[in-house]
Parts: C-alpha cells; sequence; structure tokens
C-alpha cells in the first residue's frame, strides 16, 4: 500500500489539460521551432507590467525592512492604501480590516472555501467555469453542484440555477469576466442573482455566501467597467488577484475583501484568518504587497489585448466558426466543429494549433483560445485556422 495521499497522487501526476497542452507545445517547439506551434493554451499576459511596477520594484528592492515578515493578514499600510483605492473607484464599504493579504486569487479562493465549510456543505459553480475550482472545492471538503449556462449570451440559466439552490447551499462561486468564454455578467444578472440569494437565505435561515473570483476585473472592453459585484450584495467574499491587471502571474499577489455588512463579517473574517493560518497563506510576499499597493489604480495595457481580441474574433467568425463575443479577460471561446472537443482539439494539433477543450471547463463542444499572445502569432496562425476548418467541411 503506498505510503502518501492517493487523492493528492491523482493531482500531482496528471497536470490539467492547459498545462499539458502547454508542455506539448514546448517539446514540439524544441523539435520543430517556433513557427511550428501557434500556442493558445495558457493564459499567461504577454504585455509587459505597467510602468509603475518596475518604478515602484527599483524603489523598494533595496528598502530596509522590506524583505520581512508583515502582518499575518498583510501589513497594515498596504491594506489601507489598496481600500482606499476599492472606495474612490467603485464606492466598495470596506476598510483595511476587511482585506487579508493573499498569494493571488487561487489562495483567496482556497481560503475562502476552507472558512466556510462545515459538514455537508455544497458550492455552486456557473459553467463554464476554471477547472480549479472543483479541485479546490473538493479539497476544502465540499460538494460541487454545476449549474449550465445559456447559449448564445452565457449569462446565468436562473431557472437551473434556482433548482440547484437549497439549504445546503454555503456559497456561490461567480468569475466576470469569464474565463473561459470573456463573458461578463450584465448589471441585470447581477441584480437578479442578488435578488435570488437575500430570498433564499431567508429561506434557509442561514446566508448563502456569493464568492467572487475577480482576476480579470480590470481587462473589459465595454465602454464601463464590468459592475461592482460588492455593491449588489452584501453577504459578498471578493477574491483578487493583480496577476493579469500588473502582468505579475508569476509573484502570486492579490487579496480577499470580506464585505463589512455581511452576516457576522467579523466571524467570517477571523475564520478567514484561521484558514490562512492552517494552509499556510499567512504573510503574502512582502514587496509585492507593497509593489501592488502603489500600483492600486494602475490601469493596465489594455488596448495590446483588444486588438488581439478584434483580430482573432474577426478573423474566425469570417472563417465560419462561432465563437462567444468576449466583452473581458483574453479569451475566446468557439464551438468545436464535432461533438468531442477533445477529438477537435487533437485534429487542431495536427497544424500546429494548441486550443484548450472546454470539457474540464464544464462545456463539452467547445474549446478556449488564450489571445493573451503576440499579435503576429495569431496571424500567421490564421490560415492554419482556415484549414482546419476545411478539413471539417
Amino acid at each position: 500500500m503506498a505510503n502518501y495521499n492517493q487523492e493528492m497522487y491523482g493531482l500531482g501526476s496528471k497536470r490539467s489539460v492547459i498545462r499539458e497542452l502547454f508542455e506539448f507545445g514546448r517539446r514540439k517547439r524544441e523539435r520543430e521551432g517556433e513557427d511550428a506551434v501557434f500556442d493558445f493554451s495558457l493564459g499567461n499576459p504577454s504585455v509587459p507590467p505597467p510602468g509603475g511596477v518596475p518604478l515602484a520594484l527599483s524603489s523598494l528592492a533595496t528598502t530596509p525592512g522590506i524583505h520581512g515578515y508583515t502582518s499575518a493578514q498583510g501589513d497594515a499600510a498596504v491594506r489601507r492604501q489598496v481600500a482606499e483605492s476599492l472606495v474612490q473607484r467603485f464606492g466598495a464599504p470596506v476598510g483595511p480590516d476587511d482585506l487579508y493579504m493573499t498569494c493571488g486569487a487561487a489562495a483567496s479562493l482556497c481560503i475562502c472555501l476552507r472558512a466556510l465549510r462545515c459538514p455537508g456543505d455544497e458550492f455552486i459553480v456557473f459553467a463554464p467555469y476554471f477547472p480549479e475550482y472543483r479541485v479546490f472545492i473538493e479539497a476544502a471538503g465540499g460538494k460541487v453542484v454545476t449549474v449550465p449556462f445559456t447559449e448564445p449570451d452565457f449569462q446565468i440559466d436562473f431557472d437551473a440555477f434556482g433548482a440547484s439552490l437549497s439549504e445546503k447551499t454555503k456559497a456561490v462561486i461567480i468569475n466576470s469576466p469569464n474565463n473561459p468564454s470573456g463573458v461578463i455578467f450584465t448589471e441585470a444578472t447581477l441584480k437578479r442573482l442578488a435578488t435570488l440569494l437575500e430570498e433564499r437565505s431567508r429561506t434557509y435561515g442561514h446566508p448563502v455566501y456569493l464568492i467572487s473570483d475577480e482576476p480579470y476585473r480590470e481587462l473589459y472592453y465595454t465602454p464601463a467597467p464590468p459592475p461592482f459585484v460588492m455593491n449588489f450584495y452584501r453577504n459578498t467574499l471578493l477574491c483578487y488577484s493583480w496577476s493579469k491587471s500588473l502582468s505579475l502571474p508569476g509573484e502570486r499577489i492579490g487579496y480577499i475583501a470580506v464585505h463589512p455588512q455581511a452576516e457576522d463579517a467579523k466571524g467570517v473574517y477571523a475564520a478567514i484568518c484561521g484558514a490562512g493560518r492552517a494552509l499556510g497563506y499567512v504573510c503574502a510576499p512582502s514587496l509585492f504587497q507593497r509593489v501592488a499597493a502603489l500600483n492600486a489604480d494602475t490601469a493596465p495595457e489594455i488596448e495590446a489585448y483588444r486588438r488581439n481580441r478584434d483580430l482573432l474574433y474577426g478573423a474566425l467568425t469570417k472563417i465560419g466558426y462561432e465563437c462567444a463575443p468576449p466583452d473581458g479577460a483574453f479569451y475566446l471561446f468557439v464551438k468545436s466543429l464535432e461533438p468531442s472537443a477533445q477529438a477537435f482539439s487533437d485534429r487542431a494539433k495536427e497544424y500546429g494549433l494548441l486550443i484548450v477543450p472546454g470539457d474540464d471547463f464544464a462545456a463539452p463542444g467547445y474549446v478556449r483560445l488564450a489571445y493573451c499572445v503576440d499579435y503576429d502569432m495569431i496571424r500567421r496562425s490564421l490560415p492554419a485556422f482556415e484549414r482546419l476548418y476545411a478539413d471539417y467541411r
């Protein structure tokens, strides 16, 4: 009998489908050269960090004590700066003592799930969703309940959602702008969501929390920013990361914000501190706490992504592909040309196209393309997409 946890072995011995594609592309480039691969697999920002980031790094890196521990929940001055930014930009009702600094949105989600989960609890996710949600929820001891999406707008299917809610529902996770579709939940959708959660919370006699996963919040192409979730529902936990907005995915820096008017908000915050302690997620990287705080109001370099989106979406729809129109993030969700998205993804490899099948996103029949890549690579890939389409037609 193995002397290790079999569940953890299963997770560690097989990469996610996204990482498998990325590694396949790396090996293919080594064998055949860069021009043989059009890699749309990984959501790795292609634009450099905005200018304020390297300036902050250079000015802070040699500051005495900068690399030492902060408070477990994050440096007090950093939390104050981040809270002030949220108040100024969104009218968010948060203060520094409602924030917990984390190693990115993944750590934020894991901490929130561990803080909230009690025996028998269920967590609702809306398809399509980031595959690691299932891993995080089940690792916390919760049960995943999936609600299907509507086509072609990818908003919430409220009939299915209402049927999925129960007394066992502890929280609902949303992600807008969405990975993998790039769709943004509208204000009407969020208002309806909040109304339903308020009604069910009263019916069940306990709050149904809303966990808003927001690493793409600043990446939007609409005239107005995405609606700020905390302004619609008080029992909200916000999970944020600067990975995408500041092009810092490898630095793993983000935060949790607890709505101060949430039911037993102080108790929830204490549970978050306890979960961070139990998971070993205390004292997020000290230097990058300060860098992020100094750039809390810094806008991302969105135009490069907009240019990529317009080229890819325009070209693929002209060829004949069906795509969900992305209003945010840097992903294009495309209907597979055959029932099996995995088979379609495998066929695309023959043309050097690395596209992620949607099955693990709970969206069979779709594939995800990450267009946070070099513009010229997108341009060079278009004949391959044409040949792939012709192969099916």
